[in-house]
């Protein structure tokens, strides 16, 4: 019972928790909820956690703004920005065991990062190469949804299947406060509360759908509609890597036990473009950013390493060093792309291929060809 009032304790909270503020600033153990401070107690032991959660947040920077720019030299037909995101992602992601499956959106980067796909891997997708560049059965990280909230019932109904096979998996997917508005969310957020089907849904609050911001695309908030359908929810500083991990491995370990799904809403922001075709400055004023950039996720993980002394020299120097191969890795990889074939997407479309398909394939070979020797 006791543990129980703890937890619906998230559901009534108005405000996100917080555990490390921007100013680097952790809060005291005591202040923290009970069922939370068993999960994460940063004490003297705790710097390679936060060194850890640190590094991938930065991994995950580096990527961005290198893919971003290969994006604008040509390089790739897309690219959906991930900064200011990072300590939601690495934050829940870290949190999950490497067998719990994820259905990412378009910019869960450091998921992908994190369970292992390569930066060569990451931007075939984006460079239109190949419909996804990993093997999701492998990695446990299905391929990334452009669809907006598509993926929603697909992470339902594997969960479902989860719970028939009799195992201790908990599905995870990701989405964004946009998504939420749509009819796939609202089906799963059914489907997963009336079934008790072992998904968390995470809600990644960016404050923007494309140029839309919450205040006109909602008047409830993700996670107290979520409770309208039976879900456990809670509500955490998306900006936060240590209480978005605490947050997420105490629902884990609720969903695991067998007490139905839940949904985590991380409030963060969206500190660039929804891809590289927006331009933000068209739909929100500079102070707005500004005032969002000074909650910087990892400014504030870097302000509390320096305090606590536990990033030396050295470690951090290998960092960079990392950080930098990272982008020398994207570069590469974008220029050992060899040329898209667009003929080899007709042979993914169904199991098995029907007469019609092959007609629609051999039209198109004939269309190509119909261009050779012209200048």
């Amino acid at each position: 019972m006791e543990q129980s009032e703890q937890h619906r304790h998230h559901e009534r909270t108005t405000e996100p928790l917080q555990l490390l503020a921007p100013g680097g600033d952790l809060a005291a153990p005591e202040q923290w909820p009970a069922d939370l401070a068993r999960h994460l107690e940063v004490g003297a032991d705790s710097a390679e956690l936060v060194r850890d959660l640190y590094r991938w947040m930065r991994l995950t920077r580096r990527l961005d703004s290198e893919a971003f720019a290969l994006q604008r030299h040509g390089e790739l037909g897309l690219w959906a920005p991930s900064l200011g995101q990072e300590a939601a992602q690495v934050g829940s992601v870290a949190a999950l065991r490497p067998t719990d499956q994820i259905f990412p959106s378009y910019r869960e980067h450091a998921a992908a990062l994190f369970r292992g796909v390569t930066p060569a891997q990451m931007l075939e997708q984006w460079r239109g190469v190949s419909g996804c560049g990993w093997d999701p059965a492998e990695l446990h990280l299905s391929a990334y949804s452009v669809v907006l909230g598509a993926h929603l019932p697909h992470a339902t109904g594997y969960a479902m299947g989860v719970q028939r096979d009799g195992s201790d998996e908990v599905v995870t997917a990701y989405f964004g406060d946009g998504a939420s508005s749509q009819g796939d969310a609202n089906e799963a957020f059914n489907w997963a509360a009336a079934c008790s089907a072992p998904v968390l849904f995470f809600c990644q609050n960016n404050q923007y759908a494309i140029s839309t911001p919450t205040r006109l695309q909602m008047r409830t908030s993700v996670h107290q509609r979520a409770r309208g359908f039976g879900l456990d929810s809670y509500l955490v500083d998306g900006n936060d890597v240590l209480a978005v991990h605490a947050v997420t491995k105490l629902a884990v370990e609720q969903i695991r036990s067998g007490a139905g799904p839940a949904l985590i809403e991380a409030v963060t922001y969206r500190m660039g473009a929804h891809t590289s075709s927006d331009d933000p400055t068209r739909y929100r004023d500079q102070a707005e950013a500004d005032a969002w950039r000074s909650r910087d996720p990892l400014t504030r993980v870097e302000k509390l390493l320096q305090a606590r002394g536990w990033a030396p020299p050295e470690w951090l120097g290998a960092l960079e060093e990392e950080c930098e191969e990272l982008g020398v890795q994207l570069r590469r990889a974008c220029q050992e792309f060899g040329p898209v074939e667009l003929g080899g997407l007709f042979d993914h479309v169904l199991a098995e291929r029907t007469a019609a398909l092959s007609a629609q394939k051999a039209e198109y070979a004939d269309f190509v060809a119909s261009f050779e020797g012209v200048a």
